[in-house]
């Protein structure tokens, strides 16, 4: 099973999970694959298939990292909040805090990025991932807290796993079955939100904006398309995780999972935020 997902796509478990036997696929089972070396005449060399160390992923194993990597998100966020100067204060120097959202979204982007396309995943990354982006929203929440108020973090938090629960209850009981195109087109747009994104930070570099991340009509619309993106990415995540357990994927492949997952639900939180931010403010 090939996949569009850049963070999965790295996996060779990933890829190679769909090689067993399938009614009507012509694929077969791992165990009867030819292992003859280059030059044997009158027989094709097909390499081994990468040797599992450990036991196999587990929805355990999956649950066990991806609140593992919660956790430092939601505790790096805290610390963030509570170490910082009160932005209600007239006289708190906001310097730090907007330094430590700066580091680390950047850290954060840098991090994902090396996540995403690194071949063998490394837990240690993934948690430094997990700190930047937590210290990233522990700084963005506290702004948004203070601009807005009215419990907003808390809404957007409570919405999030809302959102995460409902996704999953829907993939289950619809039997949602996921299609290349459906998954080249959900990257694709993923892909495009963070070209845009990355242009208005050049843009705002200059003075300019295309106000996709305003407080208007325009913010509006591109937070709710982010919502939506990040509830597709959801169904992405959950799809692979499906399919890794039932071909028994080894066991540190739950990692990726566990930072796919915080991907999405970090990309639907920042979306929510902005959404009742927006709302709050008319």
């Amino acid at each position: 099973m090939q996949s569009n997902n850049p963070v999965f796509r790295r996996s060779e478990e990933f890829n190679s999970a769909g090689r067993q036997t399938y009614a009507g696929t012509g694929y077969t089972d791992p165990s009867t694959w030819s292992t003859g070396q280059p030059g044997d005449p009158g027989q094709a060399y097909t390499p081994a298939p990468p040797v599992a160390t450990g036991g196999p992923m587990t929805i355990d194993s999956v649950v066990q990292k991806t609140a593992i990597s919660l956790f430092f998100v939601i505790a790096a966020a805290a610390v963030t909040w509570y170490l910082t100067p009160d932005i209600a204060d007239p006289d708190a120097d906001l310097g730090p805090l907007i330094a430590l959202m700066t580091i680390g979204s950047l850290g954060a982007f840098v991090l994902s990025m090396v996540n995403s396309f690194k071949r063998v995943i490394s837990p240690a990354l993934v948690v430094a991932f997990c700190v930047a982006e937590g210290i990233a929203l522990g700084g963005l929440s506290k702004f948004f807290d203070a601009m807005v108020g009215d419990h907003i973090v808390m809404q957007a938090v409570i919405g999030t796993f809302a959102a995460f629960v409902g996704t999953l209850a829907a993939y289950k009981f619809f039997d949602i079955k996921v299609g290349a195109r459906f998954r080249t087109f959900v990257i694709a747009a993923v892909f495009g939100m963070i070209a845009l994104s990355l242009l208005e930070l050049v843009l705002g570099i200059f003075g300019e904006s295309l106000g996709i991340y305003g407080m208007g009509g325009i913010g509006l619309v591109f937070a709710i398309i982010g919502l939506v993106l990040g509830v597709f990415m959801l169904i992405l995540d959950f799809d692979f995780v499906e399919q890794g357990i039932a071909n028994q994927i080894p066991e540190r492949e739950s990692w990726r999972a566990a930072f796919a997952l915080t991907v999405s639900l970090v990309w639907i939180y920042t979306n929510l935020l902005r959404i009742l931010a927006i709302v709050n403010s008319d």
